[in-house]
């Protein structure tokens, strides 16, 4: 069941891959905001998810306008930690990166449990594969129709956890397992994540992405279809920018470059960005009646609950 859970998970992953413009499928600044891209041009869907976090930000759509309102308040008030009534730029940074943070960690603990199978408080990568692959281990993917697909992805499990498994030990421990479902997080997980994205693009195998494969990994046209402006965007950022050296590819360390840069901060460019949008007498602060005159926006913002945001008392900063 793990198995088939992790074929669906491909199988959405690919259709999204179509639909996302590039600069927010391949990089790995921190965790995701919001698997929206962020355009303002065509709606506010992933700011609503910095505010809220993915899974409250569902909730909100359903509730009503005082409900949200309601909730909407609490949230303000947790965020505003000095309690002057105001929401300054540091404390919403603040309360983004938390969110971030909240989400890996309940992330971590959800499967924790899916593998933790002997009840050890430890993963090992035996527990991890049978979990996933069991029942069709025995058979060497015989009964799937596409076991090479299966293969491919046990052998980069494998890898993977064996990267994140530093003692080599061929357990995880929760730091480790952490690693192993978040690598873009670990500094020493850097290699894995650049060698899965480059074998992921490099569809000829030659050790390198040419400007076909760079652009056939962001966007496939329908038929008929002119290209996105956003597309002819990225050609040019293809040999202006990425390709470092001018040689016409992308090689590891590009890819690396443009995949994880880590100088660049998503939830401090959230927090401005949410700060310019609602601060409606720019004195550079949010308060409530700025956040709820703006509440059509807010509540499409990744601040109202990144990774399942609750106001409870359990929600600490």
């Amino acid at each position: 069941m793990m198995l088939l859970n992790s074929l669906a998970s491909l199988c959405i992953l690919a259709a999204v891959a179509f639909a996302v413009p590039a600069q927010e499928k391949r990089i790995h600044h921190q965790p995701d905001l919001s698997d929206h891209a962020h355009d303002d041009a065509h709606g506010f869907q992933y700011d609503h998810e910095a505010f809220l976090g993915k899974e409250e930000a569902k909730t909100f759509d359903q509730l009503t306008p005082e409900e949200s309102k309601d909730r909407l308040a609490k949230i303000v008030d947790r965020i505003d930690t000095d309690k002057d009534g105001y929401i300054s730029h540091t404390e919403l940074h603040y309360w983004i990166k938390h969110r971030q943070r909240r989400y890996i960690e309940e992330n971590v603990n959800k499967h924790w449990r899916d593998y933790d199978s002997n009840q050890d408080d430890k993963i090992s990568w035996e527990e991890y594969k049978n979990t996933t692959y069991g029942y069709y281990l025995g058979e060497e993917f015989d009964d799937v129709d596409d076991k090479d697909t299966y293969k491919s992805m046990l052998t980069r499990d494998e890898r993977r956890f064996k990267s994140a498994d530093r003692d080599r030990d061929g357990i995880a421990t929760r730091e480790e397992f952490t690693a192993f479902l978040h690598p873009e997080e670990f500094d020493y997980m850097k290699d894995v994540v650049v060698q899965e994205t480059m074998e992921d693009i490099d569809k000829n195998g030659d050790g390198k992405v040419n400007l076909e494969e760079y652009i056939g990994d962001m966007y496939t046209p329908e038929k008929g279809e002119s290209e996105p402006d956003w597309v002819q965007t990225e050609r040019k950022h293809f040999s202006e920018i990425r390709d470092a050296n001018k040689d016409g590819y992308l090689d590891a360390n590009e890819v690396a470059e443009w995949i994880l840069p880590g100088e660049v901060d998503h939830a401090d460019n959230e927090a401005r960005h949410l700060i310019h949008e609602t601060d409606t007498d720019k004195d550079g602060r949010l308060t409530l009646s700025e956040i709820l005159d703006k509440l059509d926006f807010i509540k499409i913002s990744t601040i109202t609950d990144y990774g399942g945001m609750r106001v409870d008392d359990h929600d600490e900063l």
